[in-house]
């Protein structure tokens, strides 16, 4: 772009006239150049008014460096405190200030030559520490009108770290990600996917490259792609490629989603309106919602079209739903391998039974979804979907038992799954265990959370008085001796 960089030491020989300011910091002691930076603040805002929006914009970059790795001697985690906010949305965001009624904007190109100095900026600066703080004060939420444009540069900013695959910013992105409230989080995910599955057909491939670079934020990202596409309506059903790219990460690591809650100190009590620590609730929320919100979409596009096109119409989608189908089938078994390993990671951290992944009150809205959308498309026109569905919500909710990922009583689920078509696994599961305790000492050898096959009658059937055996037919033989089997009607 023909942009020269040069390093922090040289910073005065790009901005004339800011002599005094750098070497004033770099002479003084580490405890006098912080009160002193701080003291600054006002004399460097008045330097920055006199320049050109762009150059205003990087000047009070590289004075926030300083004046954060300053800070950073003294304090393992500094404040960021209101003077360095304010200037950031005064000579980066543009925001009108009392005292500055007509702020200098940046064009598009000059807004593009920022967005290549940020991103170089934060692939040059070396300590990790810095980079987090200066971008948690760049782009952090601040409740006010601000954050339309912070979001905004945001997403270009990450967009273009994705293009030049610039590391360092897509592992500040992924901190960003973890500690910001998802209404934040989805709008960044929502550009991305913008960028790289809407705008220009086969970018995709692009995105999806950083599998290697960053897990870290791939995980996040997947977290905030499943938060923003929950399949409630057919707008939220996500794009094909993102469906594609998102499987063929899991795939080829199911242990990429658990990046994030393996390498995060766990506090007592997670934060409500943030991102979870996984993406297994969302990617679960796919899997299930998946053949009742296709459904949906094909019945709506059916009813939509014009009669002469809806037999084209009909051919098509059905061959691209079936590939989108095959997709969430190879994920559904991703997400039951993952669970499967997840019992050892919680029971070494000393979780197990303690901290649930899958959150039981984010199961309740998704069996209320699934219960609309069945009689939305009634087992005549749906029984085939609303079948699979129900298979995999029973198996994504035993194997979240079992695993300690999900920490519920079977009589919760029997209150939150009643009102759901009748499904034979699905029964299974909820009637849970039959004597646990008295068959417990038989089975010492199994892994907690195991359920032995001995269940209640399921849900909906009267409990039969006993009858006499017919004197012709032989006495019922169990399946393993010593335990019982109950009868279950098959239909």
């Amino acid at each position: 772009m023909g942009t020269r960089h040069y390093p922090l030491q040289n910073a005065h020989f790009l901005f004339p006239g800011s002599i005094s300011v750098w070497h004033l910091t770099f002479q003084m002691r580490p405890s006098q150049e912080a009160g002193s930076v701080r003291s600054t603040m006002s004399d460097i805002r008045h330097s920055l008014v006199r320049r050109d929006a762009l150059n205003a914009a990087k000047e009070l970059l590289y004075h926030l460096d300083l004046y954060f790795s300053s800070q950073l001697q003294t304090a393992p985690v500094p404040m960021v405190e209101k003077g360095p906010i304010e200037l950031l949305e005064e000579f980066v965001y543009h925001v009108p200030k009392d005292r500055n009624p007509k702020p200098k904007r940046l064009n598009s190109l000059q807004e593009l030559q920022l967005l290549e100095i940020m991103c170089s900026y934060f692939q040059e600066q070396t300590k990790d520490s810095v980079r987090q703080i200066l971008f948690s004060s760049l782009f952090s939420p601040q409740g006010n009108k601000a954050d339309d444009s912070r979001m905004a540069m945001l997403g270009k900013l990450v967009s273009m770290a994705v293009a030049v695959l610039r590391v360092p910013v897509l592992e500040c992105a992924a901190s960003w990600l973890q500690r910001t409230p998802a209404i934040y989080c989805v709008r960044l995910a929502r550009a991305l996917v913008d960028d790289y599955c809407s705008l220009v057909p086969g970018s995709v491939q692009t995105l999806k490259q950083i599998f290697s670079a960053s897990p870290r934020f791939c995980c996040q990202f997947i977290t905030a792609v499943t938060t923003l596409f929950d399949l409630s309506s057919d707008e939220l059903i996500p794009p094909n490629d993102l469906l594609e790219m998102v499987v063929s990460w899991i795939f080829e690591d199911p242990r990429l989603i658990l990046i994030t809650f393996l390498n995060t100190p766990i506090a007592a009590n997670l934060p409500i309106g943030y991102l979870e620590l996984t993406p297994l609730t969302g990617l679960i929320r796919w899997c299930v919602k998946a053949p009742l919100a296709y459904k949906r979409r094909r019945k709506s596009s059916l009813s939509n079209g014009h009669v002469g096109s809806k037999l084209i119409l009909k051919d098509s989608a059905s061959s691209t739903d079936q590939d989108c189908q095959e997709l969430y089938s190879k994920l559904h078994l991703s997400i039951l391998q993952v669970m499967m390993i997840l019992q050892g990671h919680l029971t070494e951290k000393n979780l197990y039974g303690r901290l649930g992944l899958v959150l039981f009150d984010h199961m309740v809205p998704l069996v209320e979804e699934m219960n609309r959308l069945s009689d939305e498309l009634s087992p005549l026109n749906a029984s085939r979907e609303i079948e699979l569905s129900l298979d995999r919500l029973a198996q994504a909710l035993q194997v979240a038992m079992a695993s300690g990922a999900l920490l519920c009583t079977r009589d919760d689920l029997r209150t939150v799954c009643s009102r759901l078509p009748h499904n034979n696994l699905l029964q299974l599961v909820i009637s849970g265990p039959v004597q646990a305790q008295q068959q417990q000492s038989a089975h010492v050898s199994l892994p907690p959370g195991f359920y032995p096959h001995i269940h209640t009658p399921p849900l909906g059937y009267p409990t039969h008085g006993a009858r006499p055996a017919h004197p012709t037919l032989p006495s019922v033989q169990s399946f393993i001796p010593g335990m019982t089997f109950p009868y279950r009607p098959l239909h």
